[in-house]
């Protein structure tokens, strides 16, 4: 996968913080650091399900807010 980011007026500063944006947003820091360490499938289906529980509680308050 590539990303690419074009520097613009010289602003440095500007293409960075675009370039972490889009970095979180693909989900490749997530990636990386999960592939950092060896996790045990027993923790990688702990992990998933904690991630599910607090996605789920997140998508209902959002529901709740908006309706």
């Amino acid at each position: 996968m590539t990303i690419e980011v074009i520097v613009k007026d010289d602003n440095v500063e500007q293409a960075l913080r675009i370039f972490k944006r889009k970095i979180l947003k693909s989900g490749l820091l997530k990636e990386y650091i999960a592939k950092q360490v060896y996790e045990k499938p027993s923790d990688k289906r702990q992990r998933k399900k904690k991630e599910g529980i607090a996605n789920s509680k997140r998508q209902k308050r959002l529901r709740e807010k908006f309706g």
